[in-house]
């Protein structure tokens, strides 16, 4: 069953991935979308034993739509980012100084993470810090999508006005562990 459909995924991109690829270049309107076109086959990869697809190009586009989706999500939360943390991204290599002010603003982070209610930590660590989807992390609390996306607005609002930190820091500490 898994060559059967290994072999069917494997026909499909040959015969899709251009379209696939046209498709997210019109979407993203980028063209440096070959990673993009890439995720959309192994999505469908993993998906395809658990659907019945009638219509493979239509079904290869709903999935490079939420990729699409998925990568824009990831970009705006690097937008959020500092320049200082972006800093500490590129170069592996801090001096003294730098790693204590890092620790110290994490244990920061965890202080205040550890002080909310448990559903307002669970979503910001899933969503915020794992970087999950919403629809991944209503699956994994057992909570619908909306529940999840207004508890984690509520949390983000709840850290910034009880502990007077930028709702971006909260966020950006979490993506530069």
């Amino acid at each position: 069953m898994i060559e059967h459909t290994g072999a069917r995924i494997e026909q499909w991109f040959l015969t899709y991935s251009d379209d696939v690829y046209r498709f997210l270049v019109y979407y993203t309107g980028r063209t440096d979308i070959d990673d993009l076109v890439q995720e959309t086959f192994i999505r469908a990869l993993k998906a395809i034993q658990y659907t019945e697809v009638q219509h493979p190009k239509t079904w290869l586009f709903a999935i490079a739509r939420h990729v699409a989706i998925d990568e824009r999500r990831k970009a705006k939360l690097l937008r959020w980012l500092p320049d200082i943390f972006l800093q500490h991204l590129v170069s592996p290599e801090k001096t003294p100084e730098e790693s204590l002010e890092l620790s110290e603003d994490k244990r920061l982070l965890y202080d205040i993470i550890n002080q909310l209610k448990s559903s307002y930590r669970d979503v910001l660590i899933l969503r915020g810090i794992k970087g999950l989807s919403s629809k991944e992390t209503a699956e994994v609390l057992g909570w619908s999508e909306s529940k999840v996306n207004i508890t984690l607005h509520r949390a983000l609002k709840a850290v910034k006005n009880h502990w007077n930190v930028p709702v971006s820091e909260v966020i950006t500490d979490a993506v530069t562990r």
